[in-house]
Parts: structure tokens; sequence; C-alpha cells
């Protein structure tokens, strides 16, 4: 489906899908090359179309309606959990065992199958895409006992920064909290998040993690959140951590 200059009016249907919480952007550019996706009955071909509420448009034939205000859930991730909306291999998903509970929602990035703690939850595509960037400059929390022992001397050269296998990953804070039998308990904050991050760096320096808890993501602290358990982060909270800038780049 194609769209003359003259009729380039709304929004890209990249951007309106993602605030829609149907995906992320990149994930709807797939989608739309996947010829899945439909606008008044004609399957779209790329992600520049634009776009408006009246508009009749599907993704695999179900109806997206208009997008909601921007919303965001902290949700305590269990372990065994893939945070994906399909898996090809059958495991269970973070969304499966939302499903019901919440509206149609993303997560702001990934905690892998055996991590758990804070996962954050919204509805918008343009709110998680916001928070995942670097350049926010959100600091990730975590709590990590690992098999292995290693001094405060050890944690503190991760200060600057390290290189591992090719990959740079930026200055690091750890805290060695206790030595307990053969494991050592480590609070540490990242502002990356790069694939497995934490647990490449603690390889680095010769100890297993064999349990891995996300205590905070920026200002959203897990707390007492139950496992399994998800709160709504409420909407002046949300503004007020955001700042106006980002609130009026995702229309809060």
């Amino acid at each position: 489906m194609t769209q003359s200059l003259a009729d380039q009016e709304g929004e890209r249907i990249a951007k309106y899908l993602a605030r829609a919480g149907v995906a992320s952007r990149r994930e709807v550019e797939r989608l739309i090359e996947q010829g899945v996706v439909t606008v008044n009955g004609e399957t779209l071909t790329t992600p520049a179309f634009k776009v408006t509420p009246d508009m009749d448009i599907r993704v695999d034939g179900t109806r997206v309606g208009k997008p909601a205000a921007p919303r965001l859930w902290r949700y305590h991730k269990p372990d065994g959990l893939v945070t994906t909306h399909k898996d090809p291999q059958g495991r269970a998903t973070v969304f499966k065992a939302l499903e019901g509970r919440l509206p149609r929602v993303i997560s702001v990035g990934r905690l892998d199958l055996t991590t758990e703690g804070l996962l954050l939850l919204t509805n918008d595509g343009g709110l998680a895409r916001a928070l995942e960037l670097p350049s926010t400059g959100w600091t990730r929390r975590y709590r990590v006992r690992a098999y292995g022992r290693t001094t405060q001397k050890a944690l503190d050269a991760l200060k600057d920064g390290v290189e591992i296998d090719g990959v740079a990953y930026g200055p690091v804070r750890a805290q060695l909290d206790q030595v307990q039998g053969g494991n050592s308990w480590i609070t540490l904050s990242i502002n990356e998040g790069k694939n497995r991050e934490v647990r490449n760096l603690m390889r680095y320096l010769d100890l297993h993690v064999n349990r891995l808890i996300r205590t905070a993501y920026g200002p959203f602290q897990l707390g007492k959140l139950a496992k399994g358990d998800f709160e709504e982060v409420p909407g002046k909270q949300l503004k007020e951590q955001l700042g106006k800038k980002l609130c009026a780049e995702i229309g809060l």
C-alpha cells in the first residue's frame, strides 16, 4: 500500500502502533515486512505510511484501537519466564503469565530466563523506547549471588569500565556485601544494560552467577512487591520522574 505526498497527514504507522502498545517500532517494522498489518483493508509495505485514528488499522486481522494514555507498571518477574510474547521453544513467558490481568503491554528492556526482579511494563512503545535509551541515563541496580570469591579491590577496578571479548562495558559500581559459604553477594549498578552484561562482568572476575535479582530501574524500585505481582506507577509520579521534555515527546 502506497501513499502520495498529498495524502501524508497523521502519524507514521510504526509510531502509532508502538504508542498503541502493539510492539516496539522495530518490531512493528518486522510485522509490516511479514505482511500482517493492514489499513482500510489494504496490506502495508512501508513503516513510513501515515495513519489517523479514524482508519481501520489491523494487525493479524485484529483491529487496533486508538492509543491510550501512556501507563507504566512495576512487575516482579519470577525466574523461569522468558520476556517475549511468543517463544519458539514453547517456554513460559512473562506475557502469558500476565494474560487477562493487564491490557496489552510490552516490556522496557528484558530480563533473561533465570533473572528475577523488577521488570517495567508499559502500554506505550514510545515510552518503552525512551526508557531503554542509554541517553536517559537511568541506573539499573542488581543483587548478585555468585559462586566464587572476590575482593572489593577487584570490584572497584570495574568503575572505569572494562572490555570483555571485544565488547566495551561502561562504568560499573559494585559493592561486596557478604560472603556466604562458597558464594559472594554483590550489589552492582550499571547504566547500559547490554545483553548478559552482569553475568559477563562476573565471569570476568571468575565468578559464576547463580542468582540475579534486579532491584531498581532508574527511580523505580522493586521494593516489597511480591514475586509475580505488579503495581501501576501513579500518573503523577510517572510525569515527575520523566520530566517535561520526555513527557512532551511521548504525549503524556
